[in-house]
């Protein structure tokens, strides 16, 4: 079972907020690290899946929370 290396809560945060503490995020990981962004911004539900095809790393879940927010995982590819 894969295991979450790192959070990243940009709750609160808008466009580009969210991408760009992602990015940092990733910078510091190895290949394989999995990340757990969570966000309040609707705009995330598009802009994370086209970041990580752009960016060459894999979205491997997407989903609603209970509290309308947005939680993803991401795996670092790249």
């Amino acid at each position: 079972m894969d295991v979450i290396t790192r959070t990243v809560d940009v709750k609160g945060q808008s466009c580009p907020g969210p991408l760009v503490a992602l990015a940092r995020a990733l910078k510091e990981a190895h290949t394989g690290d999995l990340f757990e962004l969570l966000a309040t911004d609707p705009g995330s539900r598009s802009d994370v899946p086209s970041w990580a095809e752009i960016s060459g790393n894999e979205l491997l879940e997407a989903e609603v929370l209970d509290d309308g927010s947005f939680r993803y995982v991401i795996r670092r590819v790249v």
